[in-house]
């Protein structure tokens, strides 16, 4: 038996009903294939920040450095502002960890029925790699004469040789190791110094990997070709407010931000990568048990490859499909009404 030790944030709204929806089937997988999770649960969340005045605890990361995994259900709430709780737990779990790599993979399942017409199920299954550190997203920046008539504020961005460099390897390896295509994000005609730096680096990784053939395209015109077209990608790379939008994108061509998964990883392994479902905290329906747990499923499945067990997350996998092709149970959001606890029990009877 092989044990996991798991730093556990349900965070706040929905996240708190979808993952201990994917810790039951977690732990009915792992049952089956050798594997036990130990659980550490952490209170950090918007409610917190209430209470605190922080997120987390200035010793924070210390306290997770040692886990195997952190998985993370959701974060947000109304009553405070998005900066605030996003820049107080997410940000720096993903920057103090180094997890640069945002990994979102993306299928159209049979019988969940994708809003675009082309996008048909097993033909449509491409990644989205996004640089998770840098890029748009930098802290340097401000705002200069608060409350006068010329008030401004500046945000740079921050791309470094190394971040795009790292990530437009991971990129390429992910490629040569799928179907050897691979789409780079860009916006060098209007973006003067940052993209056509993104691109040169690009284009020297790329040479290392002649095995995959990849393009640059301008991420408006990559946008509309995502939505008429979407079965012609496989491995997509984008800096972080590209990789952001792209991703949100193309899992609304999957179906819905619902099902969608997410990994933040470091790959190689020096501090834990954290798992978090794309849907956020969906305040508006927090409470009432109709969250649809699948993107957290399907995010604890990555959670269990990237800890080493393929086969057990496969079986995750192929019980989501399997659900949603032989199964009439969805979720509101799906066009059902099971709850999530009707859609979770269904799922692990696949299983």
């Amino acid at each position: 038996m092989v044990t996991h030790r798991i730093a556990l944030i349900p965070g706040d709204g929905i996240g708190h009903e979808v993952t201990p929806a994917a810790r039951h089937v977690l732990d009915t997988v792992g049952a089956r294939h050798g594997v036990r999770f130990d659980y550490d649960e952490f209170d950090w969340s918007c409610a917190r920040y209430h209470e605190t005045g922080a997120m987390m605890p200035a010793d924070g990361l210390d306290r997770i450095r040692h886990h195997d995994a952190v998985f993370l259900g959701a974060v947000g709430d109304p009553s405070v502002p998005d900066h605030l709780s996003l820049w107080g737990l997410l940000i720096p779990i993903r920057r103090g960890f180094r997890q640069y790599v945002n990994l979102r993979p993306v299928k159209v399942f049979e019988g969940l029925p994708s809003p675009v017409r082309s996008a048909l199920p097993g033909q449509v299954d491409l990644v989205v790699v996004r640089e998770n550190v840098e890029g748009e997203y930098g802290e340097i920046g401000g705002r200069l004469h608060r409350g006068f008539p010329e008030e401004m504020a500046v945000q740079e961005a921050v791309f470094t040789r190394a971040g795009v460099t790292r990530i437009a390897e991971y990129a390429f390896t992910l490629a040569e190791n799928r179907r050897g295509v691979l789409t780079s994000a860009t916006k060098s005609n209007g973006i003067v110094h940052t993209m056509p730096f993104w691109d040169e680096v690009v284009t020297e990784v790329a040479a290392s990997h002649p095995d995959v053939s990849w393009r640059s395209e301008h991420v408006d015109a990559l946008a509309a070709k995502l939505v008429l077209d979407p079965a012609r990608f496989d491995v997509i790379v984008g800096s972080n407010l590209f990789g952001d939008i792209l991703s949100d994108l193309t899992a609304a061509v999957a179906g819905g931000i619902g099902i969608a998964p997410a990994a933040n990883l470091n790959p190689e392994r020096d501090f834990p990568s954290m798992f978090e479902p794309v849907h956020g905290s969906a305040p508006d329906i927090a409470g009432r048990g109709v969250a649809n747990p699948l993107g957290a499923i399907w995010t604890a499945a990555m959670m269990l490859d990237h800890l080493g067990h393929a086969e057990a997350a496969a079986s995750m996998e192929g019980a989501i499909a399997a659900v949603l092709a032989q199964s009439p149970v969805r979720t509101a959001d799906l066009g059902g009404t099971a709850s999530t606890e009707e859609f979770t029990k269904a799922l692990v009877e696949f299983l």
